[in-house]
């Protein structure tokens, strides 16, 4: 993607703000491109005087043709960053008031009878057609390394041979949301299922050089979350282990893939919980597993879970629901 060259007169100071929160290991590429608006924004404005003022404030935050409601929000919050890290240089700008959104999307959670039955639908599928560049080869080792490592769709896709270590049980997630690198362990069940997994992928006509990627399609092309065959192939999985798809693959409606991230944090959660473990402990422990840049995302299973498993956490320090105010659920 080329660079986005800025020309107003906030240019350089978007320009280090944006390598300050990169250097923090974000990937601000959507802010980024939120930030070139604002930067025609101001020079459309004939703006003159470092310092973002109420006025241009307020007419930055005005509803901008028919921009969803969560587009909204985004593009205020960046410019209150903006602003916010304007006047730590000491620059004085106004801090506006976001906009009220909430989105009112709930993750499905799994139950464990309903994991189970996953996994033996994946076992089961079958193909009718004679495809090379179906990824049914790859859906029962890829759904319970989701569920057992909570890794987001995109980052399992992205996995390449050398990212695995099936001697000490560990993988390498190298590019995930955050621009961060880190272990993710692997349980033994989990990690004999990938070595079975790798004994017949590597009997096809494939390249399985330590750069290949993982999971593959029965050609050997990269399996790719873009592509209609994996949600295809999840929603044949739901239909077998009689769970009813709610929506369609353009929308939030589910249960989706992802949502197996959410179900390995509400059951880990739970099980720390059940063996005792305090919950202001559990908590840094499932963020640092999930790659969370903060703990904010990761309370969000504590409600969740508390939801699911009511009398679970009835014994458990309560305050722990409280400790971060409500935010909306990881989207992706």
């Amino acid at each position: 993607m080329p660079k986005i060259i800025y020309h107003g007169i906030y240019a350089d100071y978007i320009e280090q703000f944006v390598s300050f929160k990169r250097s923090l290991g974000y990937k601000y590429l959507d802010e980024e491109k939120i930030f070139a608006k604002f930067d025609r924004f101001t020079i459309e404005s004939g703006e003159s005087t470092i310092g973002i003022s109420k006025e241009l404030s307020d007419k930055w935050f005005a509803r901008m043709g028919c921009e969803s409601d969560s587009y909204r929000y985004s593009r205020c919050s960046c410019i209150n960053q903006l602003a916010s890290y304007l006047c730590n240089i000491k620059i004085r700008s106004h801090i506006n008031k976001l906009p009220k959104y909430r989105c009112a999307f709930v993750p499905y959670v799994y139950s464990k009878k309903e994991m189970e039955n996953i996994f033996m639908a994946c076992d089961e599928l079958v193909s009718k057609e004679k495809k090379m560049d179906s990824t049914i080869f790859s859906m029962p080792i890829l759904i319970r390394l989701l569920y057992g490592t909570g890794l987001r769709i995109n980052e399992a896709l992205g996995l390449r041979n050398k990212d695995f270590d099936l001697t000490d049980n560990y993988i390498v997630v190298r590019d995930n949301k955050n621009g961060l690198e880190r272990k993710v362990p692997l349980s033994d069940s989990l990690a004999m299922a990938c070595r079975t997994y790798l004994e017949y992928r590597d009997q096809l006509p494939i390249n399985t050089s330590d750069d290949s990627f993982f999971f593959v399609k029965l050609n050997g092309e990269r399996c790719n979350r873009y592509t209609s065959s994996i949600r295809r192939w999840f929603r044949k999985v739901l239909t077998k282990s009689g769970i009813v798809f709610t929506g369609d693959s353009h929308n939030h409606c589910g249960p989706r893939i992802h949502d197996i991230r959410h179900t390995t944090a509400c059951h880990a959660l739970a099980q720390m919980v059940d063996e005792g473990m305090d919950l202001y402990c559990s908590l840094p422990i499932i963020s640092t597993f999930l790659g969370h840049q903060s703990l904010k995302a990761t309370d969000l299973y504590v409600r969740l879970t508390a939801e699911m498993y009511p009398g679970l956490l009835k014994n458990a320090d309560i305050l722990c629901l409280n400790v971060f105010p409500r935010l909306d659920y990881e989207a992706y």
